[in-house]
């Protein structure tokens, strides 16, 4: 829950020049599985997308002005984006523009912070062109 403050505030930081949206995935930690020890909650495995999507709602409601979206069942966005369990991107007109790391270890707010301000600081610059599509 602590990381997805910070990227709430991360989120709100860089309203004016980015759209943020969550995608629950697989429960990382299972209360059935592989239980955390610092589990805030306690969810067992999704046994049908019904499952996934109570859980997505605990999710909803850390992060509550972001959209949310929920992973199919057969992990396809985990799957197509490396994501098991937290990742980072920026995709622009369909291109991944910016890749973090595998989480838990390579979740770095502070690089896609980064990220973002040299790219609002490249929309600023004199000459700059952005098309909205």
């Amino acid at each position: 829950m602590a990381r997805l403050r910070s990227f709430r505030r991360l989120a709100a930081r860089f309203v004016d020049v980015a759209d943020f949206l969550l995608v629950y995935i697989e429960e990382a930690h299972p209360s059935d599985g592989w239980v955390s020890s610092d589990a805030a909650y306690s969810i067992p495995k999704h046994q049908c997308l019904q499952d996934r999507l109570r859980a997505a709602r605990l999710m909803r409601e850390g992060a509550p002005d972001c959209p949310l979206a929920v992973d199919t069942m057969d992990n396809a966005s985990s799957a197509a984006y490396g994501a098991y369990f937290e990742r980072l991107y920026v995709i622009q007109e369909e291109k991944v523009m910016y890749q973090g790391g595998r989480g838990p270890e390579g979740y770095k707010i502070s690089e896609l912070r980064s990220w973002l301000d040299q790219y609002r600081t490249r929309l600023q610059s004199p000459g700059a062109v952005v098309i909205q599509v």
